[in-house]
């Protein structure tokens, strides 16, 4: 992995694309007013939307790659991967983007809200699907936003009317999330749902620091399905199978630690691998590529 941009703040984004700094704390950019410019891979340290009629072929979300529909928003939140690495051609892309930085929603009750808006995840739904009148409005409430932006100094004040802005404009990616949701296989929707929440939980817990790197059988067992039936529902799911979910949600893990400068013996040991060289060989076997060769070293 060669070219990482390190989006620290919403602003390091937009002078990436050459897009106007307006607020410390936020960024809109309207993608037809810079276009064309270079595409980057973006290891993301804020919330995101990327509210866009057209989108990059080849993109990469989290632990997949894939092609987005038209009209879609994609939604990233910090310690998340996604985009498309430089590979010298320019982008011309129409849509927005707003960018916000976690220090805007301390102490707000949208802080803790965050956590309910389910589609900033990578397990289910990549994307959400605009209705013609969805893109609409959500750009006519980012055309306000910038306006706000442009014409008042940051106080108290503006911040206030920056977080209504937020709160409206995910609400209505909320009300896309669950229609696209309701449209679902409900039932194999919510044990993929519960089974990469348990992963998480179990990293965020540290439970890997006395138990490993999670197994089927342990996440069969907490979720109270057979070992079975949970390989079963989850290649309905995605296609593949239960420990391959594992295991890539692992390695996603451990890319985001290695790019935030663990070394690979570091790595292994918070993953829950006894040995480094059993990270390396799973590393390479879900990537293609090793550690080392991840992070562009010789």
């Amino acid at each position: 992995m060669k070219n990482i941009l390190h989006v620290t703040n919403p602003n390091v984004y937009a002078r990436f694309v050459g897009a106007p700094e307006l607020h410390p704390l936020v960024s809109i950019i309207h993608y037809d007013e810079v276009s064309p410019f270079r595409s980057s891979l973006n290891n993301y340290g804020v919330y995101g939307l990327f509210i866009q009629k057209n989108f990059p072929k080849n993109l990469t979300y989290g632990m997949k790659m894939f092609d987005v529909a038209d009209g879609s928003i994609i939604a990233v939140e910090p310690g998340q991967i996604g985009g498309k690495e430089d590979n010298g051609e320019d982008l011309y892309i129409s849509g927005w983007v707003l960018l916000f930085s976690p220090e805007l929603l301390r102490g707000t009750d949208l802080e803790a809200k965050m956590k309910d808006y389910h589609f900033f995840s990578y397990f289910a739904i990549e994307t959400l699907k605009m209705e013609p009148a969805e893109w609409g409005r959500i750009t006519q409430f980012l055309t306000q936003l910038r306006h706000e932006l442009q014409e008042n100094e940051d106080s108290l004040s503006l911040r206030n009317v920056i977080l209504g802005y937020i709160r409206l404009i995910l609400e209505y990616c909320q009300r896309i999330y669950l229609r696209q949701l309701s449209q679902e296989d409900k039932t194999s929707s919510d044990i993929l749902k519960r089974f990469h929440n348990l992963l998480r939980e179990y990293y965020l817990d540290g439970a890997q620091m006395d138990l490993g790197v999670p197994s089927v059988q342990y996440c069969a067992q907490q979720l109270a399905y057979s070992p079975r039936y949970l390989g079963d529902v989850i290649h309905k799911s995605t296609g593949g199978t239960a420990i391959g979910y594992i295991h890539s949600f692992v390695i996603e893990q451990g890319k985001n630690l290695l790019m935030n400068g663990h070394n690979i013996g570091e790595t292994a040991h918070l993953l829950g691998f006894e040995f480094p060289h059993h990270f390396t060989r799973l590393f390479k076997k879900v990537t293609g590529i090793t550690p080392t060769e991840f992070l562009g070293k010789k």
